[in-house]
């Protein structure tokens, strides 16, 4: 059976070490790279399944060799290690097409949790799971799309996570502090406006649906409603 290659880019030689072991413990084959620039040359020639980095690297920082990286290799799933607890850092990653992240310090078998449902969900191991469908609307969440009376509209990732807590529970209020946790770990007071920019933007996707509403439930969270 083949085993799953991870190209881990860390700085930190030590933990480096201890991450590279752990998961090789754990079934995988790992290469590792200490900064971006290095990482960007090892994806090339190892063509790795999956990405791990950490974001504060030399050279090159993960950002950028994320970035540079998506241009080769638009599917390639990655996951952020950092110890940055600024919320702009974590949205930056998303946007440059991070699909998770997980702050240091950490437990290994989170990140190998982690690590199993990124690639669950780009074999399709999950495909079927990982699409939803209400009315004349539906929703891809491994491939971030999301259809409205068969429109076709790319998703981030914050706003697939969102979508896919209310596609998941229609018609049920979903509480802003759940979705704040998955998206950002937290439910500190100042996310709760970054939620409604996000909300913000979903209602205008849906705005084309026959079937659909996309309602706030004041002072709890918002709803999914189907006409």
């Amino acid at each position: 059976m083949k085993r799953n290659k991870i190209l881990l880019v860390e700085d930190d030689a030590t933990l480096s070490f201890i991450v590279q072991d752990a998961l090789i413990r754990e079934g995988f084959d790992v290469v590792c790279a200490a900064n971006g620039e290095a990482g960007i040359k090892l994806f090339q020639a190892a063509t790795p399944d999956i990405i791990v980095a950490d974001v504060m690297m030399p050279k090159l920082d993960g950002f950028e060799m994320v970035r540079l990286i998506r241009l080769m290799a638009p599917a390639i799933p990655v996951l952020f290690l950092t110890a940055r607890t600024a919320l702009d850092d974590v949205v930056k990653g998303f946007e440059l097409g991070a699909n998770d992240y997980i702050r240091k310090p950490f437990q290994i078998m989170e990140l190998v949790v982690r690590i199993k449902a990124l690639l669950k969900r780009k074999t399709g191991g999950a495909a079927e799971e990982s699409k939803l469908a209400i009315g004349d609307c539906s929703l891809d969440f491994s491939l971030q799309h999301l259809f409205v009376a068969g429109e076709n509209i790319d998703l981030s990732h914050i706003e697939a996570v969102i979508l896919d807590e209310l596609f998941s529970h229609p018609n049920e209020v979903v509480e802003a502090k759940t979705l704040m946790y998955r998206i950002w770990q937290n439910d500190d007071y100042n996310n709760l406006n970054r939620l409604h920019g996000f909300i913000y933007k979903l209602r205008r996707y849906l705005s084309g649906s026959r079937d659909l509403d996309l309602l706030n439930v004041r002072g709890v969270g918002y709803k999914l409603s189907k006409r």
